[in-house]
């Protein structure tokens, strides 16, 4: 199993040259950064006293903009030019945006990622993220009277898939960042916790943040974090939570939302409402010429579905790690949406247990970022801290027959590396095209694509004979590499997966259900498709080996093995298995004393000529 190291063994820390590093939680509703001060892992707040710092930008004229609570005040009064919940755009094509028709923006529909018309000129969802950061980053560099940060740790939704991780990274360096490590928002929260309270044993993560939500079982054990399983749902948070209650309101009143001015305002009158039904029975929303008294059961009666979707995750996320709630010691909530009494509720009905609530859900995902931050500038006084973190979906290469063949796992432990050796379909192939998967699917259509390259310079030999060595390599933050060499000849291609944007919102959680959903019609689809290929290899080879040595073979012995090609080429285009399994085993056998001609052939020529003495 890969070892996530975090400081090098030996290295002690020098308290003259302490290296500044902070934590950062990037999030959709707000941000927070956090770093190590005497010892003491704290979320640094602002000149007024806020750690909490609201994820939104509002573009000015003449270049200006405001960040933060100035830009949120603003939100219902200028929404076409004021971002928020930009995480949920990251690395994302306008037709994945989930509910983009309730967002005031004016999309561009650009390649690679979703961008936005403001005032101040077109911004993508990486501009606006590296505001925030930027605005994150000053905020230590004063609070620490700095220019020179040694680097950021920066949180990340366990189901940020490849590209929402290097759109995340190109922020942070459009924000003059220097990224230690992105580490998962549930893996964050339970260093957290585990450092904070010396806890050890099996504990369940409950990450409802603003735009998605993770679940996540970690085993502590003296330092070590394990992640065991990951699950989640990437299109998830506390803005659907705002949304269905505001529809909720639009049909009770009758009313109308015309502009987008309207629909902003409903939006930030229904998140006000939900928070204040955490503490009160009734509330009243009021917004524009809209009055709709609102009672915490009616809240929980809209939100039930959206919580029922996260304890689906939580129960799958049990099964992936064999484990029951009995084993699990305790249930951690992060994220502001775990505050209202239904979601906790929920969850302690699901665990058996009252979830621990004694950390600050919205502080304590940066809070493990920055102790990991510290740990990796080299100023830990703890030794060593192991991070055994995961992939959520599994990685692979489609083979003949457009079936994938998986390579790495899903729930495997990162960094890792594995390696597989693959092979060449047809007599003289030069070439071997690769194509990237990621799913849990055993058809290649029924997964994500995520990067195509091909080996070239391949030696010209026997199908069969080339052994092409197929590499993937997960980073530390959940990037990967494919490499291919073909191991006699030594030639090698490779490629860093950049896929131009992600999955869908809901495709991660989307995939999984289909897996396990459809294992039986997957499992029967890979069978034919199995047997199909080695009928197509079982035919080449027969009619190469007929061109080359058809001279051995008497009339009637041609004859019987053209019926046995006919009678296999027919079979395959049946959809029974067993059947072309048949036929393919009747050419084996039927063409096996020709086999053993064959054979003879080729030891008398490489003996021609030769004495006994000579061999």
């Amino acid at each position: 199993m890969a070892l996530l190291q975090i400081s090098e063994p030996g290295q002690s820390p020098d308290p003259h040259t302490r290296r500044i590093a902070v934590g950062i939680d990037l999030g959709t509703t707000h941000s927070l950064v956090a770093a190590v001060r005497s010892g003491v892992a704290e979320c640094l707040p602002d000149a007024q006293g806020r750690a909490i710092l609201p994820s939104a930008v509002r573009y000015l004229e003449g270049g200006r903009r405001q960040i933060g609570q100035a830009a949120l005040d603003a939100l219902a009064e200028d929404p076409l030019n004021t971002v928020v919940s930009a995480k949920r755009l990251m690395g994302r094509a306008l037709a994945d945006v989930v509910g983009r028709e309730r967002l005031p923006y004016r999309f561009i529909d650009q390649p690679g990622m979703v961008a936005i018309d403001t005032r101040d000129g077109v911004k993508t969802p990486v501009e606006v993220s590296a505001e925030i950061l930027a605005a994150l980053r000053q905020r230590a560099e004063d609070s620490f009277d700095t220019d020179e940060l040694f680097g950021a740790v920066i949180t990340v939704p366990a189901y940020f898939d490849d590209a929402q991780r290097q759109a995340t990274k190109d922020a942070a360096k459009l924000a003059g960042l220097n990224v230690l490590r992105l580490i998962n928002e549930p893996t964050a929260a339970a260093v957290a916790y585990g450092l904070d309270n010396a806890s050890e044993g099996l504990y369940a993560v409950y990450d409802l943040g603003g735009g998605t939500f993770d679940i996540s079982l970690l085993r502590l054990t003296q330092g070590v974090f394990e992640v065991v399983a990951t699950g989640g749902d990437a299109a998830l948070g506390g803005d659907d939570f705002d949304a269905a209650l505001a529809d909720w309101v639009v049909a009770q009143s009758g009313s109308k939302i015309n502009t987008p001015h309207e629909q902003r305002a409903l939006l930030v009158a229904a998140r006000a409402v939900k928070e204040a039904l955490s503490s009160a029975d009734s509330v009243t929303l009021r917004s524009g010429a809209i009055t709709q008294p609102v009672a915490r059961a009616q809240l929980d009666a809209l939100c039930k579905p959206l919580i029922e979707r996260t304890l689906a995750a939580a129960k799958r996320v049990l099964r992936d790690g064999g484990v029951t709630r009995a084993d699990v010691q305790g249930v951690v909530m992060v994220g502001g949406a775990t505050r209202m009494p239904a979601v906790r509720t929920a969850v302690g009905e699901l665990f058996g247990r009252e979830p621990l609530t004694n950390l600050n859900p919205d502080e304590v995902v940066a809070v493990g970022a920055a102790i990991q931050a510290n740990a990796l500038a080299g100023n830990s006084q703890d030794g060593e801290i192991l991070l055994l973190d995961v992939i959520p979906l599994s990685l692979g290469l489609e083979t003949m027959g457009g079936l994938v063949e998986r390579i790495v796992e899903r729930n495997s432990t990162i960094p890792v590396a594995k390696a597989q050796d693959f092979t060449t379909f047809k007599d003289g192939q030069t070439a071997l095209a690769l194509h990237v998967v990621q799913g849990e699917r055993e058809l290649v259509a029924d997964c994500r694509s995520l990067a195509s390259f091909e080996l070239r310079g391949i030696p010209p030999m026997v199908a069969g004979a080339a052994r092409i060595r197929v590499t993937f390599e997960v980073d530390a933050d959940g990037l990967l590499a494919v490499s291919a060499r073909e191991l006699i000849s030594g030639v090698e291609a490779k490629v860093s997966v950049k896929p131009s944007y992600g999955l869908a919102d809901d495709d991660i959680a989307r995939m999984l259900k289909e897996g396990f959903g459809a294992a039986d019609v997957d499992a029967a689809a890979r069978a034919l498709r199995e047997a199909r290929v080695e009928a197509e290899r079982m035919v080449l080879a027969t009619r190469s080996a007929l061109a080359a040595d058809g001279d051995l073979l008497s009339a009637q012995e041609r004859e019987t093995i053209a019926a046995l090609l006919a009678s296999i080429e027919e079979t395959a285009r049946s959809d029974d298995h067993h059947a072309i399994d048949d036929a393919v085993k009747a050419l084996a056998d039927g063409t096996e004393p020709f086999a053993a001609m064959r054979m003879n052939r080729g030891i008398r020529a490489a003996l021609a000529g030769r004495s006994v003495e000579d061999i």
